[in-house]
């Protein structure tokens, strides 16, 4: 099951306490000016801030926004899930000053003071190659500054680890993943390339398109949740997080404050074409026959065959997992929803 909702995520009255497993999202940024009209809809003080030059007022003003949101998120999530953050800290020049706006280190601050586990965090490195991509007075010392070519992929858990007994066992090994994407996906840095920020369709709230490339909700969906899982994504903008969880058969809820936007995002969900999603995991599956075909024969001879698959794998936790792919599309008035084969 499939859904988003054109709401405001401040308040998810529509999802039960403690009934989502994994929550991944990318919220707008703090003093990135293509979001400021946003948080001055939400709370006109941080305009008047911005008028007065009161600029870390308006500042911790964005955070609290974001915060309601967070605690929303704290509220729906159940015990020993995860919440996956991507944010980018900011730069800006307020009255000739240049300086840092460490967005990251606030919503860091607000879980570990609400309880949970800070886990480590991924850099997700967006290497620009842009010959003016550097900022200050060019070679001459002492005014120059460092260019930001990274985001953070912030990881928190509620609680300690989750127990699976019984059956759930099962699904947790076949939702396992292959020991060449382990050793890819649990490194801190990933380096992915970041998706087109053009909108085709026009948009009157924004101009550029700020979703994040579908291989990072894929990665985490798939390193923090089982099949069947529910992943919710508060601040879901085009649906990227819900269409990671069609291609892992996980269940997943969007909710999308702007309703243009939210209404794209329906669309989306809702006609995408299942030979995208497939050619994506086939591609999954290639990349896996084609780490097997580089092994030497001695790695090759201590193999274990997958019995879902009959195909090797390099370790005895991978011989339940099960890939599938979409089969048909349900469509019903507020969710979609997708066989597997």
């Amino acid at each position: 099951m499939h859904k988003i909702i054109n709401m405001d995520s401040r308040n998810m009255s529509t999802i039960k306490d403690k009934s989502v497993n994994l929550i991944v999202t990318s919220p707008p940024y703090p003093m990135i000016d293509m979001w400021d009209n946003m948080f001055f809809s939400q709370n006109n003080e941080i305009e008047f801030d911005f008028a007065k030059k009161k600029y870390l007022k308006a500042y911790e003003k964005m955070h609290n926004i974001l915060n309601d949101t967070w605690r929303e998120c704290d509220r729906v999530l159940g015990d020993n899930g995860f919440i996956c953050i991507n944010i980018g800290d900011a730069t800006r020049t307020f009255d000739e000053t240049f300086q840092l706006f460490s967005n990251h280190s606030k919503i860091i601050d607000f879980f570990f003071n609400l309880g949970y586990s800070v886990l480590p965090d991924i850099l997700w490195r967006k290497q620009s190659n842009s010959p003016n991509k550097f900022m200050g007075s060019g070679m001459y010392p002492a005014g120059a500054y460092v260019t930001y070519e990274h985001e953070y992929i912030l990881i928190f858990r509620k609680g300690g680890k989750r127990i699976f007994k019984n059956n759930d066992k099962l699904n947790r090994q076949k939702s396992a993943y292959f020991w060449e994407e382990r050793n890819i996906w649990f490194s801190d840095l990933w380096d992915i390339k970041g998706t087109s920020q053009f909108i085709n369709k026009k948009i009157d709230s924004r101009e550029r398109n700020a979703s994040f490339p579908f291989e990072i909700p894929y990665r985490l969906v798939n390193m923090f949740s089982v099949k069947g899982d529910t992943v919710l994504d508060p601040f879901c903008g085009f649906g990227t997080t819900n269409l990671a969880c069609i291609a892992s058969e996980r269940n997943s809820i969007g909710f999308e404050i702007d309703k243009q936007i939210a209404t794209e995002a329906q669309n989306k969900v809702k006609n995408i074409s299942i030979n995208t999603i497939n050619s994506f995991i086939e591609n999954r599956l290639q990349s896996h026959y084609a780490f097997i075909k580089s092994l030497p024969e001695d790695k090759v001879e201590k193999c274990y065959t997958n019995v879902n698959h009959n195909f090797l794998v390099k370790t005895r936790q991978e011989t339940n997992l099960e890939i599938k792919k979409l089969g048909d599309k349900i469509l019903e008035k507020d969710f979609v929803a997708f066989t597997y084969i």
